[in-house]
């Protein structure tokens, strides 16, 4: 599936959307550049699990963020991440198991290890504010 959001307005409340339709142990990998609106995406995702979405901030210098809500939302952003050894052992794989949400930025630092049956979800920019969504199961 792919759409257009014309703003980060339309980017939270398309995964505040999104967000209803998950079951517990949803793996979502997130793909897009530096500013292609994947912490805003992760917001509206806290939104819709009925979290606070002011708390979800990007993690880059701590990795993870864990955010209450009725399927809890674990947050990576891998973007410092040095190998998948160091994702393993610090033990975030357990994360894939926790019965909520995960949700991965720059995936592609861990490729090896994201579990089957995961929603991969791409952001790219088309202009300022409006980003193209690409969607898939695999």
């Amino acid at each position: 599936m792919d759409c257009l959001l014309e703003s980060p307005d339309e980017t939270r409340a398309f995964a505040e959307r999104l967000a209803s339709a998950l079951p517990p142990n949803s793996v979502i990998a997130l793909y897009g550049d530096l500013g292609a609106g994947k912490t805003t995406f992760v917001q509206g995702l806290v939104r819709g699990l009925g979290g606070d979405p002011l708390m979800a901030q990007s993690p880059t210098f701590t990795y993870m963020h864990r955010y209450p809500a009725r399927l809890p939302l674990t947050h990576f952003d891998l973007y410092r991440l040095r190998s998948e050894g160091d994702f393993l052992g610090m033990g975030f794989d357990e994360a894939f198991d926790s019965g909520g949400v995960v949700v991965i930025e720059w995936p592609e630092r861990i490729a090896s290890l994201l579990p089957p049956g995961r929603l991969e979800i791409c952001l790219t920019h088309v202009d300022e504010k409006t980003r193209k969504v690409e969607m898939r199961w695999t």
